[in-house]
């Protein structure tokens, strides 16, 4: 079970969001949903359904990707993020990791965990520090390849890489798109194991994810995202012993219409 959360850690709170991209696109119907403070919430959904313009609207990436909120509000505690860019996401500790890993191939292991605590930096190298320790504690592989490009290393070290890059901000709020995406089922196990720990260590995690399985496993509550509006939406638990939710997302070929 995770520890409880600190006094101060916030819940985000999605309220009645509508996002279109360009003038006519609608991504998102008057979706609401909530995470707790140091909670797991899941968000399935098939290819287009809108799961990746969720967590671009959460952290403030949407305009660059040519998005924008229409109506609704995006709150973390006090902090109101619609209409606000990815810093002031990151400063008020909501860090998302992208679909696609998309750590800088160029950069060493070491640079790329400097490049996501430059936040940090410009406060005290002991943070920067203690954030480094934590990324080597979860990921120790990481650790012994620290001066490795990271254009070279396997797909699994590199989602390894990805998500401990986003850890060196100290985030309370962690955004994961699709971390098992393209991953052998030994690193998907061992992605689960590092997201619970994260969980663990008192972050909260809105986790988009195609594996059903690993994703409802892991969570406390969950939403179905269906076409830019929530279909279902329950207790991670009941969900998965839903019918549609067998049938469209856990492979279960006898389930109910």
């Amino acid at each position: 079970m995770p520890e409880a959360p600190p006094d101060d850690q916030p819940a985000l709170h999605v309220e009645h969001l509508d996002v279109t991209y360009g003038r006519a696109l609608s991504a998102l119907r008057d979706v609401s949903l909530t995470v707790p403070p140091a909670g797991i919430v899941a968000l399935l959904g098939a290819n287009g359904a809108g799961k990746t313009t969720l967590l671009r609207a959460v952290s403030g990436t949407l305009r660059l990707h040519r998005g924008a909120i229409t109506a609704g509000r995006v709150r973390y505690g006090d902090s109101v993020l619609d209409g606000r860019d990815p810093v002031a996401a990151v400063r008020a500790g909501v860090v998302q990791v992208p679909e696609g890993r998309r750590v800088f191939g160029g950069l060493t292991v070491d640079e790329n965990l400097r490049a996501g605590g430059l936040g940090l930096a410009r406060r005290r190298p002991a943070e920067v520090a203690e954030a480094r320790d934590r990324v080597f504690a979860l990921f120790p592989r990481l650790a012994e390849r620290t001066r490795q490009a990271a254009g070279l290393l396997s797909g699994g070290e590199q989602q390894m890489l990805a998500i401990g890059r986003a850890l060196m901000a100290h985030p309370r709020l962690l955004l994961l798109d699709e971390p098992s995406l393209g991953l052998a089922p030994l690193m998907v196990d061992r992605i689960a194991d590092v997201v619970r720990e994260i969980n663990t260590q008192g972050t909260a995690v809105l986790l988009v994810e195609q594996n059903a399985g690993m994703a409802l496993s892991l969570a406390g509550h969950a939403h179905v995202l269906d076409v830019g509006e929530i279909r279902l939406s329950g207790p991670a638990t009941e969900l998965a012993r839903t019918d549609a939710v067998r049938r469209l997302y856990l492979g279960d070929g006898q389930g109910a219409a």
